[in-house]
């Protein structure tokens, strides 16, 4: 082979291997199989200006089109490194041109693409293609080309869009050929622009950085920023715990709150919520001091939680469970100095030691069942007091507190209340961890309509059968759970097909929600309706509604419209709009908008902003990144960073391994996400350590630090972490790692023995997402990633032979068939 031969083949080489086809996003809602054209001619003094930049830069008038194409694919699909299709009349398909669109001025850009189009030109009589089939490279048409000819007809049809040029008759004619399948005239049409834009922008400030500069038109700027919005709702000019007084005195006797048998008015509720209010006030509570409440969820909880309110504190949920270092670590954070505690829940504050500030505790069901002052305390709230303060996980292995205020707490109500139905017949499910954000809805926004919260513990939650028999004799009409629950629960009514009367209305959220899962929701409940629910802790909980009254049209499930009075922008890193239907980060305005995260200055400055579009307010971004849909649906494609949901609990990656660095004998530690063989997933950790050490010791360790939902499922020891050419610790690799089962079994003397356990070991194959044949007799359930919420499903897949309680104290597998056996022997 000759030289020249080989620099084609090396050249080639470099562009094939360096990313596929560079995707044009979908923009239509009727779509027709065809194409259709749009053009433009450039102005004369454009051309002029345009003429002169290309003279003075010593490139070609293409070069200048090629530029500009690359700056709108780079706006187009979010990505600065972009791939085209570039005709020549050497070869009968386009020829992938790899173009980068960084941040450098527009001349650099401009030379940048006259340098690639040189380039290719050079090696354009290679044989790509069988260069591609030896390399072992799928053959991928480009979605978009560029064709400096000026002859479409000779692109074949499978390009989405193709760009052309040509000077006929002395003018200079830009047109774009589109598929009518993938984008409407309406979109093409803006496509158009944006190049136009870019080529004006070029002539007009050669040398200015055009990163910062948007392709925009000012119309489409302005549909995003208000035509987008969720519609404006005139809200009570009282905070919601005072429009829960109007209902109780409108409906004193009606029953407000239930529990396994108890059962509270609203007469009952707000005298117990009021006697813990003047408790609060005469210990000392000032404006906005933040209360700890750290008690299961009871009706006392309910009471607790409104009493707070009430006195004018913010409510801040401490799990008893927690760990004492986590407990000490809120406290401190929220500079809390009241707590109010449940029954055998004292010691978790007690645990937190010299950690934890001086906090005087009051035993809430003391309080609420002493005779005290039980009048409605009158403080003046406003709409921007403090409501409450979640904390969540924080990257740098402290958690950070939430702080929301109370408009955007009644604002979210009232989108529940909207979008759900809510009214006096109601009776809404409360089945979330105190914890977790959702929680707090669940029962205020019942009593904001004169319904009723049906208060359900998480030892029925976690049993099935149970738990829908709560919600049949309770009468529950709406209820939210997350995707990984919701999967339980249809397996179980899929074996067990059973009435639920009341119930007209699901809400899910907390995880991506799979079509899937929709589908066959729908299979089994066609008459009630799912809302796929979203929003972050830091925005007052939801901020999204997709209501489906069936599973939706397109591949994935959309999170809906924004909820009344939030608006919400697609955002590029200098939180410019994105072209509709491009992938940006979430950023979130509005009354949802909270404060920030408490006493946490530096953290609240990075992820809240100024609001560049509305003077005086607050934008949020959290992390996430989404793409508007056609109909004006919001729809969500993920993180960028080490941000995760894990049953509904957002995580962190890096406080996890911060935790795991402290363990005693930890050297390295990563942590991987894996999705289960069901809608869940679970967190697996590698290690390096510096002494054997069994995977449940360092998970115990772990227990003493983190929450539980924290606590990887998976820990498994590697003598080296594997690293990236780069250096960096290679998460693709240990996430394929973690996906293959750990060698904690084996199929030799270990392979299961009984037709009990043959059958144990089939199901929990199936549960945890692992062959069947690696699953051994002596195997540990939790030990190969079982979680709470997998070993329900195991419950339900066996029948209930088995509770959940059994697995716990049972884990082994053949420790549990054992168990099945003496049960099922006469």
């Amino acid at each position: 082979m000759n030289t020249h031969a080989r620099s084609d083949a090396e050249y080639w080489r470099d562009v094939l291997t360096a990313g596929g086809t560079t995707s044009v996003p979908r923009w239509t809602r009727t779509p027709v199989p065809g194409t259709s054209v749009v053009g433009a001619t450039l102005p004369a003094p454009l051309v002029e200006q345009l003429d002169t930049l290309a003279a003075s830069a010593g490139v070609g008038v293409t070069a200048l089109v090629l530029a500009a194409h690359a700056k709108v694919l780079a706006a187009l699909s979010g990505e600065s490194a972009v791939t085209t299709g570039y005709v020549t009349a050497a070869h009968p398909e386009p020829l992938p041109c790899r173009l980068t669109a960084d941040g450098t001025s527009w001349r650099a850009l401009l030379l940048h693409a006259a340098a690639t189009e040189q380039e290719l030109l050079a090696h354009r009589e290679f044989a790509v293609g069988a260069l591609r089939d030896e390399l072992g490279l799928p053959a991928a048409a480009p979605e978009a080309v560029f064709d400096p000819t000026g002859d479409a007809e000779s692109v074949r049809d499978t390009a989405v869009l193709r760009l052309t040029v040509a000077r006929p008759g002395g003018r200079t004619v830009i047109g774009l050929r589109y598929r009518t399948d993938v984008i409407d005239e309406e979109c093409a049409t803006r496509i158009l622009g944006y190049h136009l834009t870019a080529l004006r922008l070029m002539a007009a400030g050669p040398d200015a950085e055009h990163a910062g500069q948007s392709l925009l038109s000012h119309d489409e700027i302005r549909y995003q920023i208000d035509g987008l919005a969720g519609p404006r709702r005139e809200l009570p000019g009282l905070p919601c715990h005072a429009v829960f007084e109007e209902r109780v005195r409108a409906r004193p006797d009606a029953v407000a709150a239930v529990q396994d048998g108890r059962r509270w008015t609203y007469r009952e509720l707000n005298s117990r919520a009021n006697r813990v209010a003047h408790a609060l006030l005469d210990a000392g509570l000032g404006r906005e001091d933040v209360v700890a409440v750290v008690s299961e969820r009871t009706l006392e909880w309910v009471a607790g939680v409104l009493g707070i309110l009430k006195a004018g504190g913010a409510y801040l949920p401490v799990d008893p469970h927690y760990p004492p270092a986590r407990v000490a670590g809120m406290l401190g954070r929220a500079g809390c100095a009241l707590a109010l505690t449940g029954p055998g829940t004292t010691a978790a504050l007690g645990g937190a030691g010299d950690r934890a500030p001086a906090v005087r505790s009051l035993r809430l069901d003391r309080v609420c069942a002493e005779g005290g002052d039980d009048s409605d305390p009158g403080v003046p709230v406003g709409s921007g007091a403090l409501a409450y303060v979640f904390f969540t996980s924080g990257s740098t292995g402290e958690p950070k507190g939430a702080m929301c205020e109370h408009g955007g707490l009644l604002n979210h109500l009232h989108a529940k209340i909207d979008d759900l139905g809510l009214g006096e017949e109601d009776v809404v499910a409360q089945t979330a961890p105190q914890c977790f954000d959702i929680s707090l809805w669940q029962f205020l926004a019942p009593l904001l309509t004169g319904g009723r919260t049906l208060v359900i513990g998480q030892e029925t939650v976690l049993d099935v059968r149970r738990f829908l028999d709560t919600l049949a004799g309770g009468g529950a009409t709406v209820l939210q759970v997350v995707p990984s629950y919701l999967d339980a629960v249809l397996s179980f009514l899929e074996r067990h097909p059973r009435e639920l009367p009341a119930l007209r209305c699901v809400s899910v959220t907390g995880e991506a929600l799979r079509k899937d899962l929709v589908q066959r929701w729908f299979g089994v409940r066609p008459g009630v309706r799912l809302v796929n629910a979203y929003g972050l802790t830091e925005t007052s909980d939801d901020t999204n509604h997709a209501v489906l009254e069936g599973p939706p049209d397109t591949d994935v499930v959309p999170l809906g419209r924004p909820v009344g009075n939030v608006r919400i922008y697609l955002v590029d890193e200098h939180l410019a709009p994105v072209p509709l239907g491009a992938p940006g980060a979430i950023a979130f305005s509005g009354i949802c908008v909270g404060r920030g995260y408490i006493n946490d200055e530096e953290r609240t400055r990075a992820a809240f902003l100024p609001d560049p579009h509305r003077p005086g307010e607050r934008l949020h971004l959290g992390g996430d990144f989404g793409r508007w849909l056609p109909d004006g649906q919001l729809e969500f494609l993920g993180r960028r960073d080490g941000q995760v949901k894990v049953r509904g609990f957002r995580i962190e990656i890096g406080e996890i391994e911060n935790a795991l660095l402290r363990v005693p004998g930890v050297r390295d530690a990563a942590v991987v996400v894996v999705e289960d063989a069901g809608p869940g997933r679970h967190l697996t950790a590698f290690c390096t350590l510096a002494y054997p050490m069994r995977p449940d010791t360092v998970r115990e360790r772990l227990a003493d630090i983190l929450p539980a939902h924290m606590v990887p499922s998976d820990v498994r020891r590697r003598d080296s972490l594997p690293l990236t050419p780069n250096g960096k610790t290679d998460r693709a690799r240990l996430t394929a790692l973690a996906g293959r089962p750990a060698a904690t079994g084996t199929r030799g003397d270990d392979a299961p023995s009984t037709p009990t356990e043959e059958r144990l070991a089939g199901v929990w194959a199936a549960v945890l997402g692992v062959p069947r044949d690696r699953v051994g007799r002596r195997d540990n359930f939790f030990d190969r990633g079982g979680t709470s919420l997998s070993a329900v499903s195991v419950a339900v897949a066996l029948d209930r032979e088995v509770s959940l309680k059994d697995l716990v104290r049972h884990p082994v597998l053949t420790e549990l068939a054992a168990l099945i056996d003496r049960r099922t022997t006469p």
